[in-house]
């Protein structure tokens, strides 16, 4: 059985890579399953988005099964019982939900960008001027599909504070509180 160090150097050196049929995405992930490269051919460019995604995240699922058979070898040795192993056993058996090509979608409204709260001249701006939208070129048809970049030049809206007594008298003199805490 290998010493505690040399465990924990073979798990932290795991990696396993997965290759879709004709090579067109290889996967690569650790021990915890976590992706840590993705190589895609020139093949792929011919395939459509959704059979793509399908593709990858099938290649993913079978580099995490083997990941997690790889780390299920390698802690064996301890025992096969426990949340650990538990995982790795649900890992090593979980096939990803790939879901039928969808009907094509149909561009949602355009969102009004938030403006800073600071600036009154902006607001008059506002009022008179055309509306802005958050939506850019290459941006999804979808809001929330791949809407990753939002506009936040505006400082956020601190939460207020909590009224507090002015002294120890009329914190007593409230009487007895039930707070959340409580």
């Amino acid at each position: 059985m290998p010493g505690p160090e040399e465990l924990v150097q073979a798990l932290a050196a795991l990696s396993v890579e997965a290759s879709s049929p004709g090579n067109a995405v290889i996967a690569t992930v650790n021990t915890d399953g976590v992706l840590t490269g993705l190589k895609l051919s020139g093949t792929v460019r011919n395939l459509p988005p959704d059979e793509l995604a399908a593709l990858v995240l099938r290649t993913y699922a079978e580099a995490q099964r083997e990941s997690a058979n790889r780390t299920a070898g390698l802690l064996a040795p301890l025992g096969t019982r426990g949340y650990v192993m538990d995982r790795l056993k649900w890992r090593a058996g979980f096939t990803p939900d790939v879901a039928p090509a969808a009907a094509p979608r149909r561009p949602a409204p355009a969102v009004e960008a938030r403006p800073s709260a600071s600036s009154d001249d902006s607001a008059a701006a506002r009022k008179s001027g055309p509306r802005q939208t958050a939506s850019a070129p290459g941006a999804a048809a979808v809001q929330g599909e791949g809407d990753y970049l939002r506009n936040r030049t505006a400082d956020p809206q601190l939460p207020a504070e909590p009224e507090r007594p002015v002294s120890d008298e009329d914190w007593y003199e409230a009487g007895v509180r039930f707070d959340e805490a409580w």
